[in-house]
């Protein structure tokens, strides 16, 4: 059996905050500090997404006669396409 070795590049940002965790002794180390964290933020998007599943869930249950339209569906991502096509044109984000 191996020895895999992986390597992980930070922003100065988060490594900064990495290092504020260990100084403050939230953590005993850099290495602990991110894998907390990490962990920390999955947990987060776990409950997100269960509640999220469990509102939906509510909401399927609901009879028909008590569902509310949701408006003008031709304009409901105008915003969105809005945002996309400025970041786009800036060089915001890679496809």
């Amino acid at each position: 059996m191996g020895v895999h070795k992986q390597s992980v590049s930070f922003t100065d940002t988060a490594f900064d905050f990495a290092r504020e965790l260990v100084e403050s002794g939230e953590y005993p180390n850099v290495s602990a500090a991110v894998s907390g964290e990490l962990a920390r933020a999955k947990a987060g998007r776990d409950r997100d997404r269960a509640l999220f599943e469990a509102e939906v869930q509510r909401r399927l249950a609901l009879p028909l006669d008590q569902w509310e339209p949701v408006g003008n569906l031709d304009g409901m991502t105008t915003d969105a396409r809005a945002h996309l096509a400025t970041r786009a044109k800036a060089g915001g984000f890679s496809g």
